[in-house]
């Protein structure tokens, strides 16, 4: 356990020293590129075998290949962090558009293996693959032949990752120099007059005061209706790039992409949000409980996360810290030490101060093998969950670190499964530890506000996305329209049951805008649901069933998702059973709320 004041800021010195000014990182970046230029010209000149006995030289490429991957990450995350801790850090800013110039030439290169992949006759594809220093990567290798005989030529595809820099990634990172620029004038009646950053005032829009909740969200609105055109235009191009990529290729699914990303198939995507949907009835019984709780008719969208208790009691970061390790302990030791032992060497920035990214997400560098950990810790209860979910991805890559790098690409939908599971630990301790029914009952509420998040909140991006994708494809689709389309997609996603909603939050989630990944969305889901079935085992099973977990995350890399749960959890993931047995569990918490808080 922790007895000291723990330093809320990270440690990147161990990573590279002198942050965006690091010398170190100019000279890694200056090698990299030099390297990466030399491996791209071995490449082209380098002809797929026509035998068995030229594929030694292609071993060799590959773990060239997998080297320069690791690097590539490496200098990336270290960018990502220094740009997220300051926004207001020219130079960094500076760098990571260079070494997402360096990201697109790698991309071509991907591109142009797989097209070399791709051209192995079938036979020798099979010996290459039966070759034990490839058996380890097969997965990955089948996986990368597979893409290419789904994409333009490499020459093409070469195309598309240059325009993309200033094209497409460009009209992404538009979303970060938006952000960066909003400073929000707000009056707290504790705090008084302060100018506060993005992610300061999404903190207060969970406050247990209304009047506080109310004036956050309106300042909210307001700083964000001013950059309508710029968010706007973003999103549109954003999409307007991708969709002609999709088109050029012959694509005709919008889906296709996202889906093939998350190594899971349509069937599965469409079972599970048919299973959500079918139980929503469940949910809306617990919103409109918590109306009445809170003495309303109905919740208005910025009441959805609001506390019960109207306590402001606040935790500090090492009790968070130390009661997060204590109950990861009781489920699986490994896992506590490794909290430890990120916490204690400063892998986390949590530091409450303005000027950083609003939100929270984990990196991970893979030649130090070390993760770093952002978020803003103000001592909520949510704060205490956020770290525990990040916790839990920093884990998932540590049980990974000693396989080939090429097998520890996991999709982001597997992605949620620890941290999403990590959450479920601290959130059921901290109800099991309530002394009285006040405190069940707002545990219950916070455990039962993330079921929400995934089944209705993420519900709505989803059909925004989806509806809004379609109406792209015609043309610019407008800021009015973007706010009618989000405004329907939250109205089904809630069945309704809320009195007011949030139409131009298409504008501020970052989420929307994120190029790496499209449809950052349903994978969330897709984590949550499948991290409480195995929650449920978990708990089925005792301390027996934590090393069929590490063993369930070190697979998440090589293998598709309906592989995953068929190999270690006995399920069909393409049928209902499975995903009702997990919202069953979220019903529970539902039947439970509603007895303590009946009159």
């Amino acid at each position: 356990m922790i007895n000291e004041t723990l330093d809320q800021t990270w440690n990147l010195e161990t990573i590279f020293e002198g942050g965006s000014h690091s010398k170190d990182f100019a000279s890694f970046l200056k090698k990299l590129n030099e390297d990466l230029d030399n491996f791209q010209s071995t490449l082209t000149e380098t002809n797929a075998p026509k035998t068995n006995g030229e594929t030694t030289i292609w071993k060799d490429i590959i773990h060239k290949y997998e080297a320069l991957y690791k690097r590539l990450i490496e200098g990336y995350a270290f960018l990502e962090c220094l740009t997220s801790q300051n926004m207001k850090d020219d130079k960094a800013s500076q760098l990571f558009a260079a070494i997402q110039a360096t990201a697109a030439q790698f991309e071509a290169c991907s591109t142009l293996l797989e097209s070399k992949y791709n051209e192995f006759p079938s036979d020798v594809w099979d010996a290459f693959l039966s070759d034990p220093d490839m058996q380890t990567i097969s997965f990955y290798l089948k996986e990368s032949r597979q893409k290419a005989k789904e994409r333009l030529s490499a020459d093409q595809e070469k195309i598309i990752s240059s325009l993309a820099i200033d094209g497409y990634h460009g009209w992404g990172t538009l979303y970060d120099t938006i952000v960066s620029n909003i400073s929000i004038p707000f009056d707290h009646p504790v705090d008084g007059k302060k100018d506060l950053s993005v992610g300061q005032l999404a903190n207060l829009m969970d406050d247990s005061n209304r009047d506080i909740r109310k004036a956050a969200f309106a300042a909210w609105e307001e700083a964000w209706h001013s950059q309508v055109d710029f968010c706007s235009a973003s999103l549109n191009h954003l999409a307007g790039f991708r969709l002609q990529t999709y088109k050029e290729r012959g694509w005709e699914k919008v889906l296709k992409e996202p889906l093939s990303y998350n190594r899971m198939t349509d069937k599965t995507l469409e079972t599970m949000w048919q299973v959500i949907t079918d139980n929503k009835s469940h949910f809306v019984k617990y919103l409109d409980r918590k109306a009445k709780l809170l003495g309303l008719e109905k919740l208005s969208w910025f009441d959805v996360d609001a506390p019960i208790a109207t306590s402001s009691k606040k935790v500090t970061y090492e009790e968070s810290a130390n009661f997060i390790i204590q109950h990861f302990h009781k489920f699986n030791p490994n896992m506590a030490k490794f909290a430890e032992h990120a916490i204690k060497n400063r892998w986390i920035e949590a530091e409450d101060r303005n000027g950083k990214r609003p939100g929270g997400f984990c990196t991970s560098f893979p030649l130090s093998e070390e993760s770093r950990i952002f978020m803003t810790f103000s001592g909520t209860a949510s704060n205490i969950s956020t770290l525990a979910h990040e916790l839990g991805h920093a884990y998932h890559q540590s049980v990974m670190n000693d396989l080939p790098y090429l097998t520890q690409h996991y999709a982001m939908n597997v992605a949620e499964t620890a941290s999403t599971f990590a959450e479920m630990i601290v959130s059921d301790a901290a109800q099991a530890a309530a002394k009285t029914k006040e405190e069940q009952i707002s545990f219950l509420d916070e455990k039962l506000g993330r079921s929400i998040a995934f089944f209705m909140n993420i519900h709505a991006r989803f059909l925004f996305e989806t509806r809004f994708y379609e109406e792209r494809k015609q043309g610019i689709v407008g800021s009015d329209r973007l706010n009618e389309l989000m405004l329907a997609a939250q109205k089904e996603a809630y069945c309704d049951a809320l009195s007011s909603y949030h139409p131009a939050f298409w504008q501020s989630k970052l989420h929307f805008y994120i190029t790496d990944v499209p449809f950052y969305n349903f994978p969330y889901t897709f984590g949550y649901l499948f991290s409480t079935g195995i929650y449920v085992k978990a708990l089925e099973e005792g301390a027996t069933f934590a090393d069929k977990y590490d063993a369930l995350l070190r697979d998440t890399g090589r293998m598709t998702v309906e592989e995953l749960a068929k190999k270690h959890l006995k399920v069909d993931l393409t049928k209902p059973d499975f995903w009702q047995s997990a919202v069953d569990y979220a019903i529970k918490d539902v039947k439970d709320f509603l007895e303590l808080t009946k009159n």
